[in-house]
């Protein structure tokens, strides 16, 4: 008789915790704003989740505390909990950001273009150097007509060795960025490779500055727009989903 209660106790435990695991996936999906700069809304019959990408990515090695960031480790499992999630119809992604680290800008992005729910992006402010990719990476792109693109080659920070290897990896991470763009946008990988290596524009740096109705001319961003268009967008993409 004990060990049937001992038994019932354990059985009631796990219960427990499967309850507690299943409230802890929930809330990668609704935690409060403040806390995950992410919103979900319900309106027009469908749900739509609102994922903000903006400061710097961080990749690997954490930046200042005075810094605003987004941090790749808590991104792509949001991402995730959203493409399984049978609650949410669409994503918005609202970027407003300097770049940062590259591959896990490129991993966020690659992410972002696997999904199977429609997903809109929309640029404000700013969306420079790796967060071109991530601008390009939804189904459907706009950026509003304040807004800038800053088009540039890829850094490295910290000791290169001056040998012709470190140029080489350098070139090919380049050429990465530069075919998932072309893959992802309306702009050849021969164009966007242009703008990266234009002299003359940029002071102090070799690249291209492109503001909103540009990005759209060279095929880069599909629409200009603003936050209501950009719903209604999204909006009119699950209905025909």
């Amino acid at each position: 008789m004990q060990e049937q209660t001992e038994h019932s106790k354990k059985s009631k435990k796990t219960k427990g915790s499967n309850k507690e695991c299943k409230e802890q996936r929930h809330d990668i999906t609704d935690a409060p704003a403040e806390e995950s700069g992410s919103v979900t809304v319900e309106a027009d019959d469908c749900v739509i989740h609102c994922l903000t990408i903006i400061g710097e990515i961080e990749g690997h090695t954490e930046l200042p505390a005075q810094n605003k960031t987004t941090k790749y480790e808590h991104v792509i499992p949001r991402l995730v909990a959203l493409e399984e999630s049978r609650d949410i119809d669409g994503l918005l992604v609202i970027l407003n950001t300097v770049g940062g680290d590259i591959e896990a800008g490129l991993a966020i992005a690659e992410l972002l273009a696997g999904m199977s729910k429609p997903t809109v992006s929309l640029v404000l402010g700013g969306g420079h150097s790796i967060g071109v990719p991530l601008a390009v990476a939804a189904k459907y792109s706009f950026i509003a007509p304040s807004a800038s693109m800053t088009i540039h080659p890829v850094r490295s920070t910290g000791l290169t060795l001056g040998v012709r290897q470190s140029f080489e990896y350098l070139q090919r991470m380049q050429q990465r960025i530069n075919n998932f763009v072309a893959e992802n946008s309306k702009i050849t990988a021969a164009r966007y490779n242009g703008l990266v290596m234009t002299t003359g524009e940029l002071v102090m740096d070799v690249g291209t500055v492109l503001e909103g109705r540009q990005a759209v001319e060279e095929g880069l961003i599909d629409s200009v727009g603003n936050l209501s268009i950009a719903l209604k967008k999204l909006k009119s993409m699950i209905k025909d989903n």
